[in-house]
């Protein structure tokens, strides 16, 4: 074995009390082997792991080699981080989809923003889309092996020709046929389509949602998404901006396929992203309608889940506001102090102490953000919310999701503003684990601009909740 060259992959962090810590293996270790099987990507690894008896050989940081016996759970965990998450390079996008966001982008922006991933190991490690145009065959056949699921696919259109029209890429209708093998292999897919005015809508949709239907169950949902458009679209393909009536139209067909699609097959399969509700003036539909939210981190009924945590939540408070006033004695209420343990001890602080603080979202998210606001204010008259819009200028102002809000244009558009106390933000505006926005810009840098201290609120309406009363956040 010390004469075989093998594919290292260097460990970068040992957790605590795991398999891998009472074996002594250490960061800076590289694995080299499970069961005599070099690795040679994620898909391998966790293949290969998930045995109750493993043989791993690892290289130790001055060259030597173990080879260590292990009998474990089937499905338990070594406890190894790598230090490149893929085990391998990642794979960028052969397309040059006429709608590409990042095709959109300025100049000056950190190097990784412009990389261009269609990797199918970031599908199913991290829910990305993923076209098929960069999966071979060795890929799928890897895929129905392990039978890895769920798969996130960007269909756009079930139309060959246009596929290829749509992703520059003449091998892009074939691509479909991937689909098919995945299918028959059952293993489990959602969809996207990127929809582009006068291109992929209309008849065209009409289309491609009924041929996608062809897989339910196996594909499990298909979202239908308009396209971003950026002010950087100069030598581009001229896409158009869908009007009021564009999206109404989206969204009369929608519903008609999902009314059929839940007498046929008990779900409703096709969703619209939230984008389209608001851009017709139109109320989400129900919670009940998204078959359990599988497709969040698409916008597809996140609003709609915000919403509904928030009354929930808006709920538990009103219940512990009424617990707290009868636990309260008469010097108790004369120096404004709530009972101890419940949920939300500080609502009471909120109602008899003046607290003002400001949240800042995107235009998409802002009309709910701000009755939410008017709710918390009504129920807590102590307490003083400033909500503000941020226009995204960085951008263009036809970008209105929050998560594409940049560092500089909410330092600009909030200099002079009333902020109060705080100022709450949502996490999606930032890099994921990370306490930077797109434009570089820290949270650092806009607590020093505007002088505030700025708290970072999750996605959730109890998060929302907790961070306005200054609960804090696990």
């Amino acid at each position: 074995m010390k004469g075989k060259n093998y594919t290292e992959h260097v460990i970068m962090e040992v957790q605590e009390g795991s398999i891998a810590m009472e074996l002594e293996i250490v960061p800076g270790d590289r694995l080299l082997a499970i069961n005599g099987k070099e690795i040679n990507d994620i898909f391998d690894y966790q293949y290969y792991v998930e045995n109750d008896f493993l043989t791993l050989l690892i290289e130790k940081k001055g060259g030597e080699q173990w080879e260590l016996e292990i009998e474990k759970d089937e499905d338990e965990d070594l406890g190894i981080v790598f230090e490149n998450g893929l085990m391998d390079e990642y794979r960028s996008c052969c397309n040059k989809c006429i709608f590409c966001f990042i095709d959109q982008m300025p100049k000056g922006m950190r190097e990784t923003l412009y990389f261009k991933d269609d990797d199918s190991r970031l599908s199913f490690l991290q829910g990305n889309y993923v076209t098929l145009t960069n999966m071979s065959d060795y890929d799928i056949e890897r895929v129905i092996k392990y039978h890895l699921s769920p798969i996130n696919i960007s269909f756009q259109t079930m139309n060959p020709q246009l596929r290829c029209m749509m992703l520059n890429n003449r091998f892009a209708g074939d691509a479909l046929k991937k689909a098919d093998r995945l299918y028959e292999a059952g293993i489990t897919m959602n969809g996207q389509i990127v929809l582009c005015k006068g291109i992929n809508d209309g008849k065209e949709l009409e289309f491609s949602i009924r041929k996608l239907s062809e897989y339910i169950p196996v594909l499990e949902s298909v979202s239908v998404v308009p396209a971003g458009l950026t002010k950087y679209r100069e030598g581009l393909y001229p896409l158009e901006i869908f009007t009021p009536k564009d999206a109404g139209q989206v969204l009369d067909m929608i519903h008609t396929f999902q009314k059929e699609f839940y007498e046929k097959y008990d779900t409703h399969f096709v969703h619209a992203s939230d984008e389209w509700y608001l851009l017709a003036g139109r109320e989400l539909p129900p919670e009940e309608t998204y078959d359990g939210y599988l497709q969040l981190e698409n916008g597809v009924g996140m609003l709609r889940l915000l919403l509904d945590e928030f009354e929930d939540a808006l709920e538990e408070l009103r219940e512990d506001l009424k617990k707290n006033r009868k636990a309260e004695t008469a010097a108790d209420k004369a120096a404004g102090a709530c009972a101890e343990g419940t949920m939300y001890v500080d609502a009471c602080k909120a109602q008899t102490g003046a607290a003002t603080l400001s949240i800042a979202t995107g235009r998409l998210a802002y009309p709910h953000i701000l009755r939410m606001a008017e709710k918390m204010m009504v129920l807590a008259p102590g307490l003083n919310i400033h909500v503000y819009e941020i226009i995204n200028y960085f951008f263009g102002e036809e970008i209105t999701v929050a998560g594409l809000v940049t560092g500089q244009d909410i330092i600009a558009q909030l200099k002079g503003k009333e902020l109060g106390e705080r100022l709450l933000l949502p996490q999606n505006m930032l890099r994921s684990g990370e306490e930077v926005f797109l434009d570089d810009v820290t949270v650092t840098d806009v607590e020093k601009a505007l002088q505030v201290k700025t708290d970072i609120v999750k996605s959730s309406g109890y998060d929302f909740v907790n961070a306005v009363l200054g609960v804090k956040q696990a």
